[in-house]
């Protein structure tokens, strides 16, 4: 397996955000994608993205075979819910690993969660989505979305050995029309894609982020 950048390198953090300013929007208002609420929260927060990153989206789905669809779970998290998310987890692995530094800490957290600092999902970069069929029931990929290392063994990773052949088939058709539309994976999470952010610029050479954290309703 591929040596796997996580979100707490520093190469991540040492890219420079030059932020365009696009909005982000609603990607109910779009009409093109199935939404699944499981994510929803109060704020309706969940379901926004950066408006280059829905366009990317939609470009994908028109690209999947005949009888799947993109099933939209989260995109868009404030900076507050993604700071609790990483220390609620950073909290399981210290309690789990007395023995472990700080430093070990924060970067086993990221593999799962992002550090709060440089998240895609608060920029509105980020998108978790799996596949499902005509009828709109999930395909096996492997693992259920959001499964933690510890939870699945690793079967979570994009590149994970092991998973049946099917579900190595619905995620390699999931990565080649994400891929097709710019978008790039977390490696070590199958259903995370995201556009703009810093690990995309590492990931594809850009010179800068295009999207950097931003609050729900801010107009810049």
């Amino acid at each position: 397996m591929t040596k796997i950048v996580l979100m707490s390198d520093p190469q991540v953090a040492a890219i420079p955000v030059a932020e365009c300013g696009e909005p982000l929007v609603d990607v109910r208002r779009r009409g093109a994608l199935l939404v699944d609420p499981r994510k929803q929260d109060p704020a309706d927060a969940f379901a926004h993205l950066r408006e280059g990153v829905l366009e990317r989206l939609v470009e994908a789905q028109g690209l999947l075979p005949e009888g799947m669809r993109l099933l939209f779970v989260e995109g868009y998290r404030p900076p507050s819910l993604q700071r609790e998310y990483f220390e609620e987890y950073a909290g399981q692995l210290r309690d789990a690993n007395p023995g472990w530094s700080s430093e070990e800490i924060h970067s086993a957290a990221s593999r799962y969660v992002s550090p709060p600092d440089i998240a895609p999902h608060s920029a509105g970069a980020a998108v978790d989505l799996t596949l499902v069929d005509a009828d709109g029931r999930e395909l096996d990929l492997g693992t259920r979305m959001n499964a933690s290392p510890e939870e699945s063994e690793g079967a979570c990773y994009t590149d994970a050995p092991g998973i049946g052949a099917e579900a190595r088939a619905y995620r390699e058709i999931l990565g080649g029309v994400l891929t097709a539309a710019g978008l790039v994976n977390y490696p070590t999470e199958w259903w995370h894609w995201s556009f703009g952010d810093r690990y995309w610029a590492l990931r594809t050479g850009a010179p800068a982020a295009l999207y950097g954290p931003k609050e729900l309703g801010s107009p810049n």
